[in-house]
């Protein structure tokens, strides 16, 4: 056993009866607080740089579950600076919180460690003298790690209920003074919490950084080929004309979340778009604002690209290239257009929460065609962007379904003149502010939503009277080469995932969307939404996007012939209240326009499937397709295991990552989801009562979907159609208990990270640009 001086410490201490390390015991000790103290980082010592020792280990071991809003205590190890930030006892996701939360955005609400210290944030470094002794004993990370080293999980298979794996637990986050405390009252929940402790030699070296005083070298300087390109789109951003500062705005309210990366970088170094009150040449003042389109409290802003600073974990990760041809597309929609742009819109609230008045003046073709060039980003941003966890936000969705686009330019045309008129109907919660009121907005939003849906149908009967009858060139294909026309968006309880290509058999329902309802929805779940807003915000907003998948569906039933819609629209909504089936067809939503598709048999739905699939196949991406697994076998057996069907799928994890091993051949990935069948989904907080256990189907994918795993399954590849019998027996708790203690790698696996660490790597290898670090935060405990 290696005994350091730290420990010895820390051992004496305890000794001689000082090891209740009260604030005043610490400064007795160590000094007092400098909250200062990591303002500023200090160099490494010779030997030890963070960038190359320390962060791996933090990303294989800390990241996994410290990143984005729901970090425990809001401790983020993505970044230097969210370590020295420290932890916050405030929630991020709080449905229940009756007026809003100031943000706590990492490099956006505070810059430095003591104005996070002012907010309420507490260290887990140590802010006292600067002594190798003081840098662990007045540490709460390294008291953590040891923490976990003295007290390993137990040798069972599944821990005991002293371990909350719930997401809505109560979170301790220990200031320093009150470790020992939470130490005697919670001995084994030290850090990984519910997870393997790190290997001596990942211990011995963060214990030497944090003995050193947890320096940091900072980021490593740019390539000069990525500077010149940063100049020259901010020049691009950042003309002056009217025209090009109307159209900057647009580009940065829909890519605020994005990480910008240059198509001739091979390094893939990230960016994101910010607003600064200073031009390009200039450093960086941030606009720090709730939303994108809050008032910026300045005359004109400026669209600045700042580097990436965090670690890309894959819960948040939104790639999206620049590069010439991007530059080009963006000037064919936008700037080479003859129309003006006589006068900037307002900041006012009731204004800039409707992008159907501020972008007015832009022509609707060119922003349908930004949003649908990059659709899949587009539909990523609702569900990676600010809502990306909550059951009460994705309970309005199915648990799979796919997601199609409108096309016709001249249907367009007319929809976007439609769109004009119709703009003050379009209001959405968000122009209520993040404390806004529940009741008499809500029925005011609905009455809109009423009105604007009888508009719309009548729109749409007299363009297919006057016009064209919906057919199959109403559906984007992708211009003959964009694999966005076509996603499968899968749900996980209260998470999400969307991919390119039509993922699994057919669903249950499917959308259709054309650009109304794409930026309605951008406006409701990304610009507009607040994460940090009151319980009143959040029900709105989810309220509200049942009205966006009614929508949605409203525009795929529109293709089926007269005879079946309703009958469709019976069977998705099996049990819903009539006046929620008027939503999507019926006396709100009606169209009784005969469809321009020519169908044979009694099962339309099914048609027209097989139809989108034969107009889209060459542009459909195959990469999660069982038919792009080459070995024929191992394909049939995949299949027989995507076969299972029925209530026994409802003791499976939403999400399970599949490891096949196959020596002498490398270890193939695969990811099983679960799809929970469902009368309707229109009911807030009584899911349970519309579940359908015998409509339950498993998608198997090949690669990786989802950031969260639930499971992670390993089998021999002689194991598959065991283990899919063994699926389809499931019958109880302790039936799947059985099936785990044989396939699954549970969290307290004494190989449980050797196996992360070949998924995690696996994973980035197979999708360098698109994968991020995966998450351990909804590992399961069964």
């Amino acid at each position: 056993m290696i005994i350091d001086k730290s420990s010895l410490l820390i051992f004496f201490l305890v000794l001689s009866g000082c090891a209740a390390l009260s604030t005043r015991t610490l400064d007795e000790q160590f000094g007092k607080a400098d909250p200062e103290r990591f303002d500023t980082p200090r160099s490494p010592s010779a030997g030890l740089s963070y960038r190359a020792d320390v962060q791996p280990i933090l990303e294989r071991r800390c990241v996994v579950c410290h990143a984005c809003y729901d970090a425990p205590c809001q401790l983020k190890f993505t970044a230097w600076e969210g370590i020295a930030r420290g932890t916050s006892k405030d929630l991020v996701y709080d449905g229940g919180r009756l007026l809003e939360a100031p943000p706590s955005r990492l490099f956006t609400d505070a810059q430095t460690a003591s104005q996070w210290r002012a907010r309420g944030f507490s260290a887990v470094l140590n802010e006292r003298d600067q002594t190798p002794a003081a840098n662990l004993a007045a540490s709460v990370m390294y008291r953590a790690l040891k923490l976990k080293e003295s007290h390993p999980l137990p040798e069972s298979a599944i821990l005991p209920k002293t371990f909350d794996f719930s997401l809505d637990r109560t979170q301790a986050c220990p200031r320093i003074a009150e470790f020992d405390d939470f130490e005697r009252a919670n001995p084994l929940w030290g850090m990984p919490f519910g997870l393997p402790g790190l290997s001596q030699v990942e211990l011995a070296t963060l214990s030497r950084w944090l003995e050193q005083g947890a320096p940091f070298e900072g980021l490593p300087p740019l390539p000069a080929p990525v500077v010149r390109q940063l100049d020259d789109w901010e020049n691009f951003l950042n003309g002056d004309s009217l025209k090009q500062r109307l159209v900057s705005r647009y580009l940065f309210e829909h890519l605020f979340l994005a990480h910008l990366y240059f198509d001739s970088d091979a390094r893939h170094h990230y960016f994101h778009i910010v607003r600064s009150r200073t031009p390009p040449g200039q450093p960086v003042d941030l606009v720090a604002s709730r939303r994108p389109y809050d008032d910026p409290g300045v005359e004109r802003v400026y669209y600045r690209l700042v580097r990436e600073q965090e670690s890309i974990v894959d819960k948040t990760h939104l790639p999206y290239a620049l590069g010439p041809q991007r530059m080009a597309r963006w000037s064919e929609l936008f700037l080479k257009p003859d129309y003006r742009v006589d006068e900037l819109p307002s900041y006012a609230l009731e204004v800039a929460s409707n992008p159907f008045l501020t972008f007015s003046a832009l022509p609707t073709n060119a922003r349908y065609r930004f949003m649908l060039d990059e659709a899949e980003f587009t539909i990523m941003g609702f569900i990676k962007g600010p809502v990306c966890r909550g059951q009460i936000a994705l309970d309005v969705i199915e648990d799979r379904f796919w997601v199609f686009f409108l096309a016709d330019a001249d249907f367009q045309q007319h929809g976007g003149e439609f769109l004009s008129r119709e703009a003050r109907r379009l209001d959405l919660p968000a122009g209520q502010g993040s404390d806004a009121r529940f009741i008499g907005p809500w029925r005011e939003y609905a009455k809109l939503e009423a009105q604007y849906l009888q508009a719309k149908s009548d729109f749409l009967t007299h363009y297919a009277d006057a016009v064209r009858r919906p057919d199959l060139p109403w559906i984007w294909n992708g211009d003959g080469a964009n694999p966005n026309a076509a996603l499968t968006v899968f749900r996980h309880f209260d998470n999400a995932s969307v991919v390119k290509g039509l993922v699994g058999g057919p669903p249950k329902t499917a959308w259709v969307l054309g650009y109304g309802l794409l930026e309605r929805i951008h406006y409701l779940l990304v610009a507009g939404f607040d994460v940090y807003g009151n319980v009143n915000h959040q029900l709105l907003s989810r309220l509200y996007m049942d009205f966006m998948r009614m929508e949605g569906e409203f525009n795929f039933i529109a293709f089926l012939p007269l005879d079946q819609r309703t009958a469709v629209r019976n069977h998705w909504y099996r049990g819903a209240p009539q006046a929620v089936k008027n939503h999507v067809y019926g006396t709100l939503a009606h169209f009784d326009v005969e469809t321009g598709i020519s169908f044979q048999t009694d099962d339309a739905q099914q048609e027209f499937y097989a139809m989108l699939g034969t107009r889209l196949a060459p542009v459909l991406n195959q990469r999660h397709d069982l038919s792009g697994v080459s070995d024929v076998a191992l394909r049939n057996d995949l299949a027989a295991l995507a076969g299972v069907r029925g209530a026994s799928l409802s003791w499976l994890p939403e999400l399970v990552v599949l490891r096949v091993d196959d020596p002498p051949r490398e270890a193939r990935f695969f990811t099983l989801l679960r799809n929970t069948g469902h009368s309707n989904v229109t009911s807030l907080l009584r899911e349970g009562r519309e579940l359908l256990p015998a409509e339950n189907t498993l998608t198997v994918a090949q690669g990786f979907i989802g950031a969260y795993p639930n499971a992670i399954y390993r089998v021999g590849r002689s194991e598959i159609r065991d283990l899919a019998r063994a699926i389809a027996a499931l019958s109880s708790e302790n039936d799947y208990r059985t099936l785990a203690d044989r396939y699954a790698v549970r969290r307290s696996d004494p190989g449980f990270w050797p196996t992360s660490d070949e998924l995690q790597a696996a994973h980035l290898l197979a999708a360098p640009i698109s994968a991020g670090i995966l998450d351990y935060n909804r590992l399961e405990n069964r």
